[in-house]
């Protein structure tokens, strides 16, 4: 194998950015798809989304988990409906309830884990920093430390590191980035809470449709209500 067409594991939530993410790493490595289902509202789309975005970048190895610990746990509007998805602030933290959390450490770890099975050089995963929710697990200085973590626990010959090709692009680049690519967007799900129609009132579906609003092209996903 040539070192252009080294293994990457790509993480595929089945939404927009990974769709560009995946679009990425398939140009230019080997790529195997990890998705992480966790008890979220719209767990069973999303797996719609993940599955269809592997077919249409003919990817073979794909791997489907489960992260039950952070459904059980909770304290995110994405895995308990008694906290409203619209009211996507609590008290006086600047991060949104939807945050679900650590969750991108469990999902990080799993693809370590896979991609020290693969002899994988790369991880790839869409966290986005400069016009995003504001997670705390998508900003630069997380990513920074989790490579220094997987330096410490892995294996002497283990050669993986994480990359997040969007961190700082902004919604409306992203978009002009995968219509470059020709991500497929008519098969990725953004939507936290509805798995029919996207709610169109949700952040992330707030988000996606200023995203291609600002862009200039048209969301093909339908919605209940486009603003």
């Amino acid at each position: 194998m040539s070192p252009s067409r080294e293994t990457a594991v790509v993480l595929v939530s089945g939404g927009m950015d990974s769709a560009v993410v995946a679009a990425l790493a398939c140009r230019d490595h080997e790529a195997a798809f990890l998705h992480l289902d966790y008890g979220q509202r719209t767990e069973a789309r999303e797996r719609t989304a993940f599955e269809a975005l592997a077919n249409h970048f003919g990817v073979q190895k794909r791997l489907v988990a489960r992260v039950d610990p952070l459904g059980s746990i909770g304290g995110s509007s994405l895995t308990d409906r008694s906290l409203p998805l619209a009211d996507s602030r609590r008290g006086d933290s600047k991060v949104p309830t939807t945050y679900v959390p650590f969750r991108n450490t469990h999902f990080l770890a799993a693809a370590v884990s896979w991609g020290e099975v693969l002899g994988a050089r790369w991880i790839f995963y869409g966290a986005v920093e400069e016009d995003s929710s504001g997670y705390p697990d998508c900003r630069e200085s997380y990513l920074e430390a989790f490579n220094r973590l997987i330096a410490e626990g892995t294996r002497p010959e283990t050669r993986l590191r994480v990359v997040a090709p969007l961190l700082h692009r902004s919604k409306p680049e992203i978009v002009r980035e995968g219509a470059r690519l020709g991500a497929p967007f008519h098969l990725t799900w953004s939507c936290y809470g509805e798995s029919e129609r996207a709610c169109g009132e949700c952040e992330s579906c707030l988000l996606r449709m200023k995203g291609f609003r600002e862009a200039g092209y048209q969301d093909p996903i339908p919605y209940r209500i486009r603003v």
